[in-house]
């Protein structure tokens, strides 16, 4: 069974409160963060493949009393694969990493991906000492995902199958220092 992307992303962030920054992955994920809501807490990264988790980690650790998801797809973890190993080692107690796997690389012409072919994303994640990794497949695991990121624990890594259905794309601002600035002063800097 398989979520529809668009759906999971908005279950994600119901009930947002300004304690929760985002940085989502190249792609879909970020498109599926702008269709559920434009926010000041969403740092967009365009041109970083493999940079979400690394991104991620490095805002968790500069802002402790912030809890941070990084919501990124299979093809982009995949590429950042090293940085499952560094979380496991920092132990961020405020961050998540969740991968909305469709198994096919998305941004390049749907090809299929590498979890279609059997890489365990969750084993790795496991593996590499996150001590919560959950592989969510269903609404009542996303319901359950949802409310781990209100009141967050980590590190936590989490799977969510979806759907490779592509719905329209919803485009946030794009200028990297208009985001910058607009994060930055979200958050108190």
């Amino acid at each position: 069974m398989s979520l529809e992307r668009r759906a999971a992303m908005a279950a994600l962030l119901a009930g947002r409160d300004d304690d929760l920054l985002v940085v989502p992955g190249l792609g879909s994920t970020c498109w599926d963060l702008a269709a559920a809501g434009d926010n000041d807490r969403n740092f967009y990264l365009w041109g970083a493949m493999g940079g979400a988790a690394m991104i991620g980690l490095g805002l968790a650790l500069a802002q402790p009393g912030k809890r941070v998801a990084v919501i990124t797809g299979d093809g982009e973890m995949l590429m950042g694969l090293g940085a499952l190993a560094t979380i496991g080692i920092q132990q961020p107690q405020n961050l998540a990493v969740v991968v909305f796997d469709n198994g096919v690389y998305g941004e390049t012409g749907m090809q299929a991906s590498h979890t279609q072919s059997g890489v365990d994303l969750v084993a790795a994640a496991r593996a590499c000492g996150i001590g919560t990794c959950l592989d969510v497949r269903d609404e009542a695991g996303l319901a359950d995902l949802a409310g781990r990121l209100k009141a967050l624990a980590g590190p936590l890594f989490a799977r969510v199958a979806i759907d490779p259905a592509e719905p329209p794309r919803v485009l946030p601002e794009r200028d990297g220092v208009v985001l910058k600035q607009r994060f930055r002063a979200a958050i108190g800097l």
